[in-house]
């Protein structure tokens, strides 16, 4: 971790809570002038601690009532198999998220369609059809406990 105090870790926090909140209201909660506050984020950006801002889209409102996770092995690890792999997901927008992990399973996919079919389409004509893919099992989610993006800064410093 880089060198932050525990004004760059409440200035992240909230951030984290609100990306669009105003640099002269981040400076009054932060007790700090604006320019400081404007100072700091450009530090932190510059450094790409702060890789980016987005809008947080409620998944189910528009439509996709399907959040998968997909498990999935890979037959061997070669090099232009895995890489041939990697490229596919990457550029399949179902997929919001791919980790390589350990265990019985290589890949774990967390995918969001809007029906069965669509589920259908993403694991018969994008998935199986991929090169050196062996096994793919899929777990649909009935209600997400827990979501979010934000780390957990505030007790860091």
């Amino acid at each position: 971790m880089l060198n932050l105090d525990k004004i760059d870790c409440l200035l992240l926090s909230e951030l984290q809570i609100n990306a669009r909140v105003a640099n002269a209201e981040l400076a009054r909660r932060l007790n700090l002038s604006p320019p400081a506050v404007h100072a700091r984020v450009r530090r932190l950006e510059e450094q790409e601690l702060i890789r980016g801002y987005v809008a947080l889209l409620d998944r189910e409102r528009l439509g996709f009532d399907m959040l998968c996770f997909i498990q999935i092995t890979l037959q061997l690890h070669q090099p232009d198999q895995v890489a041939h792999f990697r490229t596919t997901i990457q550029q399949t927008p179902e997929v919001l998220e791919c980790h390589h992990v350990t265990g019985e399973y290589d890949y774990l996919l967390k995918v969001a369609v809007r029906n069965r079919q669509e589920l259908e389409q993403v694991v018969m004509h994008k998935l199986t059809p991929i090169p050196g893919v062996a096994r793919i099992h899929t777990s649909l989610v009935f209600s997400e406990i827990k979501t979010s993006t934000a780390l957990p800064l505030a007790g860091s410093v």
